[in-house]
């Protein structure tokens, strides 16, 4: 399968408008859309729905903590059954409005602190993993590309396997990585990159060498079925646009 791009989309909640969407939903493969928990609302669901259709765009559940003022990156501790409910909530709500407009979510990727937690506590995984498996069955949840010989990895292909969700690994073009192959904090400065050269360099590294650059200049091999890249940035509409044209260019080299 051919790299993909994915995009978190739908962040815009009543007055307060986020990211570009309406630009960058035609260079994206997959569009993660917000589903009221930690961003959006049924109007800028609806919205984003209607672009996804209109563009062939993948649609997928991207649900997060209810945490709307801290734009769900706030940690936040739930029983095993709460948060499967929190998680089978969102994605009901965005699959009504994608069967009003005669599609359906496709895969799910959780949002910020749930994403975060979830790939390094294997409970919050399997609330994750239960949670769209029993919405469902056979739909994909999107997580993030580690080595695969890192007892991590190994461990979340196993609970994948046994609740049967087929997994999706993403890398970020975007962000910092640790030496251990883990995203920068955020509170760290240089975390998230403001250089569109760095933006796509890091793109074109992980389509054409499935590798990426440490902060300290470690090369980390990353095998991903899809690169983010995030709406809200200042520099996003830019960056999947080149990143779009080399996707294209490498595409071309391997069908000759």
């Amino acid at each position: 399968m051919s790299m993909k791009l994915n995009c978190d989309m739908g962040e815009s909640f009543g007055a307060w408008s986020m990211s570009n969407d309406a630009e960058i939903m035609p260079y994206v493969d997959m569009s993660n859309i917000a589903c009221g928990f930690h961003a959006s609302d049924p109007q800028v669901m609806a919205r984003t729905v209607a672009l996804a259709v209109q563009h062939n765009v993948a649609i997928g559940a991207h649900p997060g903590y209810p945490d709307l003022q801290g734009f769900g990156r706030k940690e936040m501790v739930f029983s095993f059954d709460e948060l499967v409910n929190i998680i089978q909530y969102q994605i009901g709500a965005l699959q009504a409005i994608c069967v009003a407009n005669n599609t359906s979510v496709s895969y799910v990727k959780p949002h910020g602190a749930l994403y975060n937690t979830m790939m390094r506590d294997s409970d919050v995984f399997r609330a994750v993993l239960t949670a769209v498996s029993t919405v469902k069955p056979k739909m994909p949840l999107m997580i993030m590309a580690t080595a695969e010989t890192s007892a991590s990895h190994q461990v979340y292909v196993a609970l994948a396997q046994d609740l049967g969700v087929p997994l999706l690994f993403e890398a970020f073009c975007d962000r910092a990585y640790t030496d251990e192959g883990a995203l920068q904090s955020r509170q760290i400065k240089g975390a998230v990159y403001d250089d569109v050269d760095r933006i796509v360099n890091q793109a074109t590294q992980l389509i054409t060498q499935q590798s990426i650059t440490s902060c300290s200049g470690k090369t980390l091999s990353v095998k991903a079925d899809s690169i983010c890249i995030h709406g809200d940035g200042e520099l996003a509409l830019l960056s999947v646009k080149r990143i779009r044209n080399v996707l294209r260019a490498h595409t071309l080299l391997e069908t000759k």
